[in-house]
């Protein structure tokens, strides 16, 4: 899947920040706490689990995570030709389609965010994705997408043409053609999963990253909060804006300074606003949201990145979302917090 902001180097930034310097294996048995990472839904992951555990402990948890990892992605990866989406996407027919409970989840999830975002939230715009190449078929876009070309494939998507039963768990469309792109919620639910399959494993606390969505429950090795540290948006990686204390919460961020195309000397964001059909562009760099759950929090970042600096601090805060909003004002940037994150960040 497409990820969002995520680098190799933002995943050690934010391991280091929150776990403290371990090998990418399980730690040897005697030691305190597991760590282990490895490559999913085309990023990264890191789990680390506090507390005192054997090698064979880290071995069982890798294992448990990776399988809950891989059946995300085979569910709604749009890499995959055979995964659960690719073939509802390929399903040419009004019928309903019958999924995982998991696939109706993270829709209607998504659905939701649309409708409360007033459309800045739709994952019916692979199209447009795929035509500006930030898709699978990423090579394609070899000019500036034209008018005409936006006015077509806007015909062609809308959430208002996507239904969700959740009693017989289907999906249909009300155009055949019909498309879906999950990438930017699916990270989030994929970290959710994780958390909660360590949580009845026993390991009540715990740290899980997937490409840069973060869930964190419990303590850290040292019995204190977990620290995230949220990233300053540059170009260059590295500098942290704010240090996050995060306990059993989660955390998304989306912005517009990583993942771009330059299209005659000019870049266009990977975040395209549905509403428009073209790549966002306004002052917003990013926009990171603290939530109980990763796939709303991953879901509404994105949503309020395509927003922007006003009107998706008016969403937020209508929705009583903890949102750090992160403007550029000339080669600076300036902080705006929701008074839902200011009080979260005030009382730890």
């Amino acid at each position: 899947m497409a990820e969002k902001l995520q680098v190799r180097f933002l995943l050690l930034l934010a391991v280091l920040l929150a776990l403290g310097c371990h090998d990418s294996e399980s730690v040897p048995k005697g030691m305190e706490g597991l760590a282990f990472e490895g490559r999913t839904m085309g990023t990264y992951y890191a789990v680390k689990v506090s507390g005192s555990w054997t090698s064979e402990d880290g071995t069982r948890f890798q294992r448990a995570v990776e399988e809950e990892l891989d059946d995300v992605n085979r569910r709604m990866s749009t890499y995959l030709e055979d995964s659960e989406l690719s073939r509802f996407n390929r399903h040419r027919d009004v019928t309903p389609f019958e999924v995982s409970a998991g696939l109706v989840t993270v829709t209607k999830a998504a659905l939701d965010i649309g409708r409360l975002s007033s459309g800045a939230y739709d994952i019916t715009i692979r199209p447009l994705v795929d035509a500006w190449g930030f898709g699978p078929g990423g090579d394609r876009a070899e000019g500036e997408v034209s008018d005409e070309v936006i006015a077509a494939l806007l015909e062609e998507v809308g959430s208002d043409l996507l239904q969700v039963n959740l009693e017989a768990v289907t999906l249909s469309k009300a155009r055949p053609t019909l498309t879906c792109d999950l990438s930017s919620i699916a990270k989030g639910y994929a970290v959710d999963r994780v958390a909660e399959r360590l949580t009845a494993l026993g390991a009540t606390d715990h740290w899980v990253e997937v490409g840069g969505e973060v869930r964190a429950a419990g303590v850290n090795g040292e019995g204190r909060t977990w620290r995230l540290g949220i990233e300053r948006p540059q170009l260059m990686p590295g500098a942290v804006q704010r240090l996050l204390p995060l306990a059993n919460a989660s955390v998304a961020t989306s912005g517009d300074y990583r993942n771009y195309r330059e299209i005659g000397g000019e870049r266009f964001s990977h975040i395209i606003d549905p509403r428009t059909g073209r790549p966002i562009r306004h002052r917003l760099a990013s926009v990171s949201v603290v939530h109980p759950q990763c796939m709303l929090a991953d879901g509404w970042a994105t949503a309020l990145m395509v927003l922007g600096a006003e009107e998706g601090f008016r969403v937020a805060e209508r929705e009583g979302l903890a949102a750090l909003f992160l403007v550029r004002q000339g080669n600076d940037f300036i902080e705006r917090s929701t008074p839902a994150f200011e009080r979260l960040t005030e009382s730890r």
